[in-house]
């Protein structure tokens, strides 16, 4: 059931990339190279994406929603498996698999397209001759 609305989901993940980069420093595991780079990758790539995807919040507006929660997902699973994957799970593993397992979520409950208004606004003709 998908019931997180787009720009709600946007807006997430505004936040949730700028955690991911500053979470090594702020949960204190910022000694272990491995666990500290896959978690700020992650954050950098969430933002990137959250950036170029066309929906409410997006600003250069490339990627369609539906391949925005597609990455989501895979990328949650590359997460939430990392601690175990690049060894560093004897160390930590707790925030990359509870945010891994939330971008699962996140891409299973969020609306695959963006709302009616978003669309309606931008896919008239009058828009585009703008552009």
């Amino acid at each position: 059931m998908r019931f997180i609305p787009t720009r709600f989901h946007g807006i997430l993940d505004y936040i949730v990339g700028i955690f991911m980069i500053i979470a090594p420093w702020v949960l204190d595991f910022s000694d272990n190279d491995a666990a500290t780079w896959t978690m700020v990758i992650a954050g950098i790539l969430v933002l990137a994406q959250t950036v170029m995807t066309d929906f409410e919040v997006g600003l250069i507006r490339r990627i369609p929603m539906q391949s925005h929660l597609m990455v989501d997902f895979g990328l949650g699973v590359l997460l939430a498996l990392s601690p175990w994957l690049f060894g560093f799970a004897d160390r930590i593993y707790s925030p990359h698999l509870i945010l891994g397992v939330f971008s699962i979520l996140a891409s299973l409950t969020t609306h695959r397209v963006p709302s009616t208004s978003y669309r309606r606004a931008h896919t008239s003709p009058e828009h585009n001759r703008h552009m």
